[in-house]
């Protein structure tokens, strides 16, 4: 998510969005609070695009939705956004790993095991 669209916050009009954008940013809508999907998985879910293809687009137009449940697929927080991040994840109880006295500042990754959405309509809760 680039400074640019968080500072915005707001979607360009909607004529303005590329077709593959609005795509991309109706998926991120549908994932369940406390849930995530990685930037290969959205692609999938779309039949169209790789990681990068949905990577840029949240990247550049990403502001307007929950830019957080769109994930790389290692479980690292967004570098720059981390601690917005986990702000969001703690509030919905997004399934987190503890980092290790040793990791790069200190801060839990993902637990892609129990957050990640298979896109299934309804969500099954993490437990």
């Amino acid at each position: 998510m680039s400074e640019e669209s968080d500072a915005a916050g707001d979607l360009p009009e909607h004529g303005d969005l590329p077709e593959y954008a609005e795509r991309v940013l109706e998926v991120a809508e549908l994932i369940p609070p406390g849930r995530v999907m990685t930037y290969g998985d959205v692609a999938e879910w779309l039949e169209e695009g790789g990681p990068r293809q949905v990577g840029r687009v949240m990247s550049l137009y990403g502001g307007g939705v929950p830019w957080w449940r769109v994930v790389r697929s290692d479980g690292h927080l967004l570098p720059g956004h981390e601690l917005r991040a986990l702000g969001h994840y703690r509030e919905e109880g997004t399934p987190l790993r503890e980092a290790s006295r040793a990791a790069d500042g200190h801060l839990p990754r993902l637990d892609m095991k129990r957050a990640r959405w298979d896109g299934e309509t309804r969500s099954v809760a993490h437990t």
